[in-house]
């Protein structure tokens, strides 16, 4: 029987690149790297206008310890620093570099020459910052800040293969092309942490990428795959917990408060490459796909390079665009710019029409299936109610903070409520 959590819907899969290989893209003319791809503080931009980069280079200075260096995608000039709107809405400084298409690689790019069973954890943990590894299942936390604040806390690593969004198949692709990046991915964690398990968590639709798992895991001990029923949220962190160990996070706390730690079968992969090749993280794979794009891919996309480079590249559109996510379309973020760059949490690309996008007029029914889905067990139609008279204060009585914003509420509601929006407004203003 597939595990599972109270709440969450299973909304249409529209996987139509399940069955679609990996693609390399080619580099592009130009990119524009931005200096925060990752929670906390932006980078310090460590070149000018005029100076040359090697592909792999660091171009971005890491300011604290919520943070990760920044490395250049390809080799050529750096054309000049701009501030910009970046994929989450904020100014960001972005570093713009033209190709020189040489693919010139950083001299100082060198594999571990420690073996695994004899690395130390802060050897670990410092391949990990300097690569500039940061969540790539869309939360971008800095991955070695992570697995340093779980040490000595955590008994268990959890590998996130769940991909439960709608249309997102880049890590399903990464399980049945490159499996074994992300297995070594996991012994080089357990090995920094000492681990002795590790559960890797899939979706019962993905029994192709179970069976190739379980094949290389056969002889391993300690690592097993662990198969969760198709249901979104299943990939956020605190229903996969709880639908594998049936342990709760209390509000407020984060995994390895409960003894685990959580990791994305992408992020898994980058640190396997980290460790043996030294190749810090400058590129990803996502999917581009939706109903305007002509030819839907996955690919692994130098980080910088534009989403209407990547578009172009999947035949452009079909049909007028109406809207462009970065994202999932539960979780993601609408693009006001066809020309933003990916970033290291960029999943997806998701390119829709009029039919997709258009809503009917806002009117709440009280039907009762926003609370019946929400996977926090929050009151999702109070809470909105609340935010749209601005009553601050009954918002955080009902607990608005623990929302993780799903987006179950909003897409269950028959009312073209936009709740999300709304408890998103609320917690920006209890922020402040």
């Amino acid at each position: 029987m597939s595990l599972t959590f109270k709440g969450g819907l299973h909304p249409e899969e529209n996987k139509i690149t399940a069955k679609s290989p990996i693609e390399v893209m080619p580099e592009p003319a130009t990119v524009a790297i931005a200096m925060s791809q990752h929670i906390g503080a932006p980078c310090n931009p460590t070149v000018k206008k005029g100076d040359y980069v090697f592909k792999g280079q660091p171009i971005g200075e890491a300011q604290g310890a919520l943070t990760c260096p920044v490395h250049s995608s390809i080799s050529g000039t750096v054309l000049k620093l701009e501030d910009r709107v970046g994929a989450f809405g904020q100014k960001v400084t972005h570093v713009v570099i033209e190709n020189d298409f040489k693919s010139e690689l950083y001299p100082e790019i060198k594999p571990c020459e420690t073996p695994l069973e004899e690395a130390e954890f802060e050897q670990i943990v410092d391949i990990i910052k300097n690569a500039g590894i940061a969540g790539m299942g869309g939360a971008t936390f800095p991955t070695h800040f992570k697995i340093s604040s779980a040490k000595g806390k955590v008994s268990k690593l959890i590998v996130n293969c769940c991909e439960c969004e709608p249309y997102i198949t880049a890590n399903h692709r990464l399980m049945l092309e490159r499996p074994s990046d992300i297995i070594n991915g996991v012994k080089v964690v357990m090995k920094a942490l000492d681990l002795k398990l590790c559960d890797i968590a899939v979706e019962d639709n993905k029994k192709d990428a179970i069976k190739v798992l379980n094949e290389l895991l056969e002889k391993e001990e300690g690592i097993c795959v662990k198969i969760l029923k198709t249901k979104y949220p299943q990939g956020d962190e605190r229903q996969l917990i709880y639908a594998i160990d049936k342990v709760e996070i209390p509000a407020g706390k984060l995994p390895a408060d409960v003894g685990r730690v959580v990791l994305n079968a992408e992020t898994s992969s980058a640190i396997w490459r980290a460790f043996k090749y030294g190749m810090p993280l400058i590129d990803r794979i996502m999917t581009v796909t939706g109903d305007c794009v002509r030819e839907p891919k996955n690919l692994r996309v130098p980080l910088g390079t534009s989403f209407s480079d990547i578009i172009e590249f999947c035949g452009g559109f079909t049909s007028e665009v109406e809207k462009i996510i970065s994202g999932g379309p539960m979780m993601g973020i609408a693009q006001w710019d066809k020309d933003a760059p990916v970033i290291k949490g960029t999943a997806s690309i998701l390119c829709f029409g009029k039919s997709k996008t258009n809503r009917g007029p806002e009117n709440c029914i009280h039907c009762g299936k926003c609370v019946g889905s929400c996977p926090m067990h929050l009151m999702p139609l109070y809470l909105a109610s609340f935010a749209k008279i601005g009553d601050w204060d009954s918002c955080k009585a009902f607990d608005v903070m623990s929302c993780v914003e799903c987006g179950c509420c909003t897409y269950q509601c028959p009312g073209n409520v936009p709740i999300v929006q709304y408890i998103r407004t609320a917690k920006g203003k209890l922020k402040k």
